[in-house]
């Protein structure tokens, strides 16, 4: 089985989630329980790094469509950052960037989680 590792940490009022390796269906209720508990703990500003991610199944694409609405009923959001482009085709292809935030680096989207004045 390919590796897998998913972790959480806090910027600020953002968690942000490291993922790396191979995000497919074996390893994707590693991801789901990670949203999970951003949810019980009502933590709904979440961006995603995918700076050391090699590959993602559709099964691990359905993570992010099961949990994004939940995360906007509660004023937040999941936004991407730092995707390789082979990556990033896979979300592409499937019409992501309609529907989510893009970022080329986790700074930047976090920084985009914070009201304008």
């Amino acid at each position: 089985m390919a590796d897998f590792n998913v972790l959480m940490r806090q910027d600020d009022q953002v968690s942000v989630i490291d993922l790396q390796g191979y995000l497919d269906a074996h390893t994707a209720p590693e991801l789901e329980n990670v949203f999970t508990r951003l949810i019980d703990d009502k933590q709904y500003k979440v961006v995603v790094n995918f700076e050391k991610l090699n590959y993602i199944s559709s099964a691990g694409l359905g993570v992010f469509m099961a949990y994004v609405e939940t995360m906007r009923d509660n004023k937040g959001d999941i936004k991407f950052s730092n995707m390789s482009p082979k990556v990033y085709n896979i979300f592409d292809l499937l019409g992501f960037p309609l529907l989510y935030e893009f970022y080329q680096d986790e700074v930047e989207a976090i920084k985009n989680f914070i009201p304008k004045s």
